[in-house]
């Protein structure tokens, strides 16, 4: 049964505004690996509405099985909007549960042993998300004066468990700003270190840990998303300047044509975890270092950070997105409500638990999920 209806009415008008199509693979048709990428220049052209649908079946259920599935929580009037849910299944309850740190919210459902065997021959559960989003891109020439309350500045300056802000982190970001004084010219220094001195590592699963202490430790800064850009969040962090993971999933090829930044149709393992900063001339601006070393080593065999397809990334990537992509929350370390297991370091995919414990959330052909996107066009 459905338990919440989608917004109405905006929907309409984003789409009449809807970003126009440039001339790449991802709209002419043509295999994108067979076209090269037109330059990479996120603008806030206009508005582009997608609905994500996630499907979980558990292929049994033991007594008491939970799901929680991230619901889109981050409402930005320049980028991102959600318009509603819809959830329907057979589980015995199915609510939306805000956590109240990150104000990050999600579908809690739970089937139990009081439901008949008929009901529960397949159990499952289905969420359909509608947002509308647009590509973001700073302009550095327009300078204001953007504050933060405290509480904000303390919640995205402060440590995690896995996000250390004194030590070698404080050591490392301390060495990447060198002579920088204002806190643009640290947060660029930061991720332009970021860039030079990170990898993407394949092997790693899912998007990472992000376990930044461990990585500068062990001198190992290969991995993904998770773990790059969060050691850009947190070395931002170290020196007194707020920033925050954002995580998220990508919906859609990226309309300039790199296949490496975009996905569309089946998003199961299209998990990916961004960046922002806040910077007191600009207010919140996005970074995705960890991008930029995905065009290196997936884009095509062979590029460096000196190849153009990188270089005219790595230059947007500090102050732009393209925002082919749906932002589900900010939150680290959270407890999910009314489970038996740890706190998660962060909450971008579906989680699940029975009564032998936590599910792999990184297997959905195991703990059987499926993601797909859609962009809405009427």
């Amino acid at each position: 049964m459905d338990r919440r209806s989608f917004l109405q009415g905006s929907a309409s008008a984003l789409l009449a505004s809807s970003v126009p199509r440039f001339a790449t693979a991802a709209t002419s048709g043509e295999n994108p690996q067979t076209v090269s990428p037109s330059r990479f220049e996120p603008e806030p052209r206009g508005w582009r509405v997608f609905e994500v649908v996630t499907r979980i079946e558990l292929s049994e259920a033991k007594r008491k099985s939970r799901v929680w599935l991230p619901l889109p929580s981050v409402h930005e009037d320049t980028w991102m909007r959600p318009m509603g849910n819809r959830w329907s299944g057979n589980a015995a309850s199915m609510q939306a549960v805000t956590e109240a740190r990150y104000g990050t919210q999600m579908l809690f459902a739970e089937w139990t042993d009081k439901q008949s065997a008929s009901e529960l021959d397949v159990p499952v559960l289905e969420v359909r998300s509608r947002f509308a989003t647009r590509d973001r891109n700073t302009d550095w020439e327009a300078r204001g004066e953007h504050r933060l309350s405290e509480t904000e500045r303390r919640l995205y300056t402060e440590a995690t468990a896995l996000v250390p802000t004194d030590g070698i982190v404080l050591r490392t970001a301390n060495a990447a700003i060198g002579d920088a004084r204002s806190d643009t010219d640290k947060a660029r220094a930061i991720y332009e270190w970021i860039v030079g001195n990170t990898a993407r590592n394949p092997k790693t699963r899912g998007c990472g840990l992000g376990d930044i202490g461990t990585m500068l430790e062990t001198g190992d800064l290969s991995g993904k998303c998770a773990d790059i850009n969060t050691l850009f969040v947190g070395m931002c962090r170290a020196v007194g300047i707020p920033a925050r993971d954002v995580y998220g999933v990508r919906v859609a090829d990226s309309l300039f044509g790199y296949r490496s930044l975009g996905k569309s149709g089946d998003i199961s393992k299209a998990q990916h975890c961004r960046a922002e900063v806040f910077l007191e001339a600009y207010g919140w601006v996005p970074a995705d270092p960890a991008d930029v070393r995905k065009v290196v080593l997936e884009e095509r065999p062979g590029l460096t950070l000196t190849h153009p397809l990188v270089t005219q990334v790595r230059e947007q990537l500090f102050g732009a997105w393209e925002t082919n992509w749906l932002a589900y929350n900010f939150g680290h370390d959270i407890e999910l409500p009314f489970s038996n297991g740890p706190a998660i370091p962060f909450f971008m995919y579906p989680q699940g638990e029975t009564t032998d414990g936590r599910l792999d959330s990184l297997a959905p052909e195991l703990f059987r999920y499926q993601l797909t996107s859609a962009e809405v066009t009427a």
